[in-house]
């Protein structure tokens, strides 16, 4: 029973990270487009914040990979 347990901590560890990095990015991305059309030149820190988010879901799997390889 041990090992169903280990499996769904890293499926959350990955999935929760993935939901909450999606939400982020839907509202980041649509404030992007309203801020690119207006001023162009802020398409770098636009970029940037879109990668940000991305971390997130890195470091869930990160976990996840630990939780099962660690036991």
């Amino acid at each position: 029973m041990d090992d169903g347990w280990r499996f769904i901590g890293a499926a959350l560890a990955v999935g929760l990270g993935a939901i909450g990095t999606g939400l982020a990015q839907s509202r980041i991305g649509s404030a992007g487009a309203g801020t690119i059309a207006e001023k162009p030149e802020l398409l770098g820190g636009i970029l940037l914040m879109m990668a940000l988010p991305e971390t997130v879901v890195i470091l869930g799997f990160v976990v996840a990979a630990m939780v099962l390889l660690g036991g």
